[in-house]
């Protein structure tokens, strides 16, 4: 049942990308916080939520972030519980400051490079690296938790609820180089935006 929940949870935020930053590294959250993002805010579920961009990744940036996400670690570190509920300009110009250190133009270009590594992060099993494509990795989860038989009933629908809610926003990967590069460093990833959850 822990694998089926853990599944859930990488798939609900493949379809909800505003909430798969906040998900997968709360450095990256605290500074959108910070900063005023109305397309990062999780989307009323009415509304679809905000369609990432996607972009080729390269080796490049998959170092520098690397390296970056241990600056904003330090950084976030440091703030005191519930700072990031406040948008803070000095904060905003250390988040900056370190991404650009590292090679990004800003910190809007880092979180476009993340939201991109946790797409393609999402499809891919972190026992094996199969990759599978995100909307047909959601019909699996789908029917895997449909067919799951331990899990509390009302626990049961509403994770289907909301996972088919999240099934109808699921994205292709485009660029099918950005899986081998995420998959080729998909530990030192793993480690780095999902240390702090």
């Amino acid at each position: 049942m822990h694998t089926v929940i853990r599944n859930i949870a990488t798939v609900l935020s493949i379809g909800c990308l505003a909430a798969l930053a906040v998900a997968t590294q709360s450095a990256s959250a605290q500074a959108q916080a910070a900063q005023p993002a109305p397309a990062q805010q999780a989307a009323p579920s009415a509304e679809a939520p905000p369609q990432l961009k996607q972009i080729a990744l390269t080796e490049k940036q998959i170092e520098g972030l690397l390296i970056a996400q241990k600056g904003l670690d330090a950084i976030t570190d440091k703030l005191p519980e519930g700072a990031a509920d406040k948008p803070d300009p000095k904060l905003t110009a250390q988040f900056e400051e370190v991404v650009k250190k590292h090679g990004f133009a800003s910190y809007a270009e880092y979180g476009q490079v993340v939201d991109n590594i946790s797409l393609a992060m999402s499809g891919i099993d972190p026992k094996t690296k199969a990759f599978t494509d995100p909307p047909i990795l959601m019909k699996k989860q789908i029917a895997a938790l449909e067919a799951e038989k331990k899990m509390p009933a009302k626990d049961k629908q509403a994770a289907l609820t909301e996972l088919k809610e999240a099934a109808k926003y699921a994205v292709s990967v485009q660029f099918p180089e950005n899986v081998k590069l995420v998959t080729k460093y998909y530990d030192k990833l793993a480690a780095a935006l999902e240390e702090d959850q």
